[in-house]
């Protein structure tokens, strides 16, 4: 009988993720989202400005449960949202008889922070900064140790499940909330 190299390799891995307890890492050696798949999450701090209206203008934090407590109208669901979804939601409801013509602005005050993991120097919690990259992730984590896999990054991006694989690049857009783990290399 001939040995055939990759169905012999995929059988070994799934044994071993069978045997190890965890499920197979989805999306290997897929690409990474953008940054444009950004979406508001709980912890996530808004400024929000309604002109010509200073007592609709103010600073708010999205709750546990994805959404702000808004002057008037309540409460407006952020999570999930992109910062002009959240807008228009509110000058939705304002004009539900509450102002004519409504113009708000939503921006981002405070992201969630990132969670580096794993075979770097320091791991720990950073705060998130706006066109983080996983190179920029790495340099705020001190770098790699010397048994750094510095091949493959594995993310939890928010509110998923589990970790996704990918290879790594230095333009892989960091998002608020991902928790990044580098692995170590056994060769």
């Amino acid at each position: 009988m001939k040995w055939r190299a990759p169905i012999a390799l995929a059988a070994a891995l799934a044994l071993l993720s069978a045997c190890s307890g965890q499920a197979p890492v989805a999306g290997a050696g897929s690409t990474p989202p953008s940054a444009a798949a950004f979406k508001l999450s709980p912890g996530d701090k808004l400024k929000v400005v309604t002109y010509g209206e200073s007592s609709l203008t103010g600073d708010f934090e999205i709750s546990p449960s994805g959404a702000i407590s808004f002057p008037l109208i309540g409460e407006i669901q952020a999570a999930g949202l992109q910062p002009d979804d959240v807008s228009h939601a509110i000058e939705d409801k304002l004009k539900q008889g509450y102002l004519l013509e409504p113009k708000v602005s939503t921006q981002v005050l405070n992201f969630r922070p990132i969670y580096i993991l794993g075979e770097v120097n320091k791991p720990g919690e950073y705060p998130y900064v706006q066109g983080l990259t996983i190179r920029g992730a790495v340099a705020k984590a001190d770098g790699f140790t010397y048994r750094a896999n510095q091949k493959k990054v594995f993310v939890k991006r928010s509110g998923e499940a589990g970790e996704t694989v990918y290879p790594l690049t230095a333009d892989f857009a960091v998002l608020p909330g991902d928790t990044i783990r580098f692995a170590e290399r056994y060769f």
